[in-house]
């Protein structure tokens, strides 16, 4: 990419990680990045709410669109970069994932489609509250809303060399989803314990269902259920507890498996409540699709990379953390793919990590020849 472009989004990037936002807050990110691509390219750019896409169109008459797609929301992690000029200036919250080098990267994109131009009419959309599973499905709508026939986005990964690409066929992010549990009872004196109606049980016996469950059932791939917090009554001695929480996460490869070990869960609670008579209720968070990569989309982000004298390494299992750029794949065909952040980087979603500026020009590079490569 160019030299004037780069520092651009180098110096973009590094307003965005001072100034991190969380999922559903990303109200001064947002509007930092549409005035950005304003100010420095003349492409469309489109407010949706809480998103927004930017809209490169092609001369060429009956060109068909692909998109690419950028997410911009932060985490709730102290920033420990102190030694950074442009560390977070939020505390307890940092881009922590890289969605700040992950939008700054797309702006890249848009600087270079304005100055070169570009086969294809290409959409760059700029997605919300990635973090939490909430931004995707809304922002993928526009995949059918715009006959777009393919869609890409690509990740940060610490622990690879800097600059490969790294990619799997197929499945390549879990599939995942919280539930919490809350069982109603009623309280009663210490003493007393016969004259109420005590969660604890229940609570105790789920956690230890989140375990036997897996044991006793047979899934064709991995499927884990990781106990996230629980919470009986209150530390007052004299009173027994009358209501309780307990919080899971499910994650496993595959969609139709997570919903089996649900249900599962749901099942227990309900002949737990009956058992002891409580009352009881289930709330989801968080939810995540299974991320699968299309055949063709894949290999023409390898035949990118290969053309770009990128090292290609293979992802050798799904990657467990989950990503909602499935809702995209689910519309049309697209491939999510990664570029190395370095062996020695800090990891993601650590107090250490800071967005590896280097690779910048790697990302934009790697989405215009795809853009080039694609049919």
């Amino acid at each position: 990419m160019k030299t004037q472009h780069q520092e651009l989004i180098v110096a973009l990037r590094h307003q965005l990680h001072a100034h991190p936002e969380l999922s559903l807050e990303e109200h001064w990110t947002k509007q930092t990045l549409m005035t950005f691509l304003r100010t420095h390219t003349s492409l469309a750019v489109v407010d949706r709410g809480a998103w927004f896409y930017a809209f490169y169109q092609c001369p060429l008459p009956d060109a068909s669109a692909i998109a690419f797609r950028a997410d911009f929301d932060a985490i709730a992690i102290t920033d420990a970069r102190n030694d950074l000029p442009y560390h977070s200036q939020c505390p307890g919250v940092s881009h922590g994932c890289g969605h700040d080098g992950h939008s700054a990267a797309l702006c890249g994109l848009a600087l270079a489609l304005d100055a070169q131009g570009a086969r294809h009419d290409v959409y760059l959309i700029f997605q919300h509250a990635e973090e939490i599973g909430a931004g995707g499905e809304t922002c993928a709508a526009l995949l059918t809303e715009k006959n777009i026939s393919q869609v890409y986005a690509m990740h940060n990964l610490s622990g690879y060399p800097e600059s490969a690409l790294i990619c799997r066929d197929g499945l390549t992010q879990c599939a995942s989803r919280g539930l919490s549990f809350t069982f109603h009872g009623t309280t009663c004196h210490a003493s007393q314990p016969e004259d109420g109606k005590n969660p604890a049980f229940a609570v105790a016996e789920m956690i230890q269902a989140s375990r036997t469950l897996l044991e006793s059932h047979t899934f064709e791939g991995l499927v884990l259920c990781t106990v996230i917090h629980a919470e009986i009554g209150q530390e007052n001695f004299g009173i027994a507890a009358g209501e309780g929480q307990l919080a899971l996460t499910l994650r496993a490869d595959r969609e139709d498996e997570l919903a089996r070990l649900e249900t599962l869960l749901r099942t227990e609670a309900q002949r737990l409540a009956l058992r002891d008579g409580l009352t009881w209720e289930v709330s989801i968070h968080d939810p995540f699709p299974e991320t699968r990569n299309d055949d063709a989309a894949l290999a023409t982000v390898r035949s990118a990379a290969k053309a770009l004298g990128l090292k290609i390494l293979t992802l050798p299992a799904p990657w467990r953390a989950s990503e909602d750029f499935g809702w995209y794949t689910k519309r049309c065909p697209g491939a999510m793919f990664y570029i190395g952040g370095g062996e020695e980087h800090p990891a993601l979603h650590t107090e250490r990590y800071d967005f590896n500026d280097h690779i910048l020009a790697t990302a934009v590079d790697l989405f215009l020849e795809i853009e080039q490569q694609t049919p």
